[in-house]
């Protein structure tokens, strides 16, 4: 919409919310100079107002985050094979067809202003906008998570954040949780290791996590996982190397990302897909659908379907990155969900808390907003500005069926995919579980110097923990592998006993806290 306000001033007039131009944005109005204020201050007021009111509440995780446009290039094949073979989703289908996405990349535990160094998982969310609509591919940095069923979730993150009396974040209560957590034991291998310190966010991979399924157009289903290789190669801190860089720059991963675009130095990553048959698998010794663990790739190997560029930086941070909201149950037609527990409580939390944090009409914000024809029977709720209508739409008709020129239902673009169940409704775990043999393969896989920085973070972290904790974490890390228990039950013998719990791999907190007054210089009051 044009600005009205092109006085002699130019374009550029200061106006209020309500378009009218501002002469004066020093002075409030007073009664004389030294005042008191008046109640018919609009400007003030609305200016005031509205900045109490600039934050919305922070996402409880991945609050921390960083995002960039770009552009997903199909190949139209899926390995060798033609990708229709097994999706019938538009946007792989031809060979160098485009599709524009949105990426936003985080950290999960920490806060919006949080360091970028922190041990923790990364988010690695992408926004396809699709003819078909929205895609979302939302999952982390690293293919495996914590746990396997979406009830645990709030207690995982509550170990996770900071105590709720001293609001400082706690290797003790991580650790009695995990030591209660088998499942995790491939998780905290990986997030103690290197590998818990990405670089920065072009130069580490992307995984969906979770299980999907594609589906063709006759209605045949494979299951699928999702996995973003980075063409800028892949790179990782050990804990002291984040340490230091934290000490000059806690937004030095924002920052990277940002200035490699404007220089016009674009990331990119490749999009691979594993694809395994929709059924149980009973050769293999773990469930499919487990988020804990990852298919062999010797197995299921790694096939590219297309390759992803970031070429264009944000022009409004809060706009485009706070307020982009994602959701694991955002697909189009060709995508489907497998039965993966933790995806099916993701899918209700993530759109769930979208409409909380930014509104019940936070779909229509541009960032979120699909770029392909959009009609709906939604109406109002908190900030809609417009009404999804679809072109000579009757506009006195909200609901379907309707002979009185309202929306209609679309015609399906294939078979639907009609997986069929025999079982009891029943609360248990899944069968193979097998908690441990993964965490020990991945043990073994590191190198050298991976293997020690793990032991030490694990150590510097475990020390301060009541003992109970300590014997249980050595147990478990000795049923993955015997080197690994041994190794981790020595660091805690030989550690040193001043160790201090605070954020996970750090271990000498209170001498901080301590240092921070010996070293300060006096000041005078004035």
């Amino acid at each position: 919409m044009e600005n009205n306000h092109q006085t002699s001033n130019g374009a550029h007039v200061l106006t209020t919310r309500q378009g009218h131009p501002v002469t004066d944005n020093q002075n409030i109005r007073t009664v004389g100079s030294r005042g008191p204020a008046t109640l018919e201050n609009y400007q003030f007021i609305e200016k005031l107002s509205h900045f109490d009111r600039e934050r919305v509440p922070e996402r409880v995780v991945h609050a921390r985050g960083a995002g960039a446009h770009g552009y997903f290039e199909a190949y139209g094949t899926v390995g060798n094979e033609p990708v229709s073979k097994y999706t019938r989703a538009k946007l792989f289908q031809e060979k160098g067809k485009r599709t524009p996405v949105f990426v936003r990349f985080s950290t999960v535990a920490g806060g919006t202003s949080s360091p970028e160094t922190l041990r923790d998982p990364r988010g690695f969310a992408v926004k396809f906008y699709t003819e078909d609509g929205n895609w979302d591919l939302v999952g982390n940095n690293l293919k495996v998570f914590f746990i396997r069923d979406a009830i645990k979730f709030p207690d995982l993150i509550h170990s996770q954040k900071p105590d709720p009396i001293t609001n400082i974040q706690s290797g003790e209560r991580i650790f009695d949780f995990i030591s209660q957590t088998p499942e995790a034991m491939h998780m905290v291998t990986f997030v103690f290791s290197p590998w818990g310190i990405p670089a920065n966010y072009r130069q580490m991979q992307g995984s969906g996590v979770n299980t999907y399924k594609w589906v063709n157009k006759d209605g045949q289903a494979v299951l699928v996982k999702y996995h973003w290789e980075p063409l800028q190669g892949i790179k990782n801190l050990t804990q002291e190397q984040a340490e230091a860089i934290q000490a000059k720059n806690f937004n030095h991963a924002t920052q990277d990302l940002y200035e490699n675009i404007k220089a016009g130095n674009f990331p990119q990553w490749e999009l691979c897909v594993q694809i395994m048959s929709d059924d149980e698998h009973p050769e293999l010794d773990f469930d499919p659908l487990d988020d804990t663990k990852i298919w062999p790739e010797d197995q299921f190997p790694f096939l590219p379907v297309g390759k992803m560029t970031l070429n264009k930086n944000p022009e409004d941070y809060f706009a485009e990155v706070e307020q982009a909201a994602f959701g694991t149950g955002v697909l189009v037609d060709g995508l489907d969900f497998s039965d993966d527990k933790m995806l099916q409580g993701r899918t209700f939390s993530y759109s769930d808390t979208q409409r909380y944090r930014v509104g019940t009409n936070y779909l229509q914000l541009p960032i979120n907003a699909p770029k392909c024809h959009i009609a709906t029977n939604q109406r109002n709720g908190q900030m809609a500005y417009r009404i999804d209508a679809a072109p000579n739409q009757n506009p006195h008709v909200n609901y379907e069926p309707s002979t009185l020129n309202g929306l209609h239902e679309a015609q399906p673009a294939g078979k639907p995919y009609e997986p069929e169940y025999h079982a009891r409704l029943v609360r248990k775990k899944i069968e193979r579980q097998n908690d441990f043999k993964q965490a020990g393969e991945r043990f073994r896989a590191f190198e050298d110097w991976e293997r020690e920085d793990l032991i030490k973070n694990l150590v510097t972290t475990l020390k301060p923990c009541k003992k109970h904790i300590q014997d249980k974490m050595v147990e478990m890390f000795t049923q993955c592998d015997a080197e690994y228990g041994r190794r981790v039950a020595d660091g805690l013998k030989n550690a040193d006993n001043n160790l201090q719990t605070g954020p996970i791999g750090s271990g000498h907190t209170q001498d901080a806290v301590i240092e921070a007054e010996t070293v300060a210089h006096e000041a005078k009051p004035y």
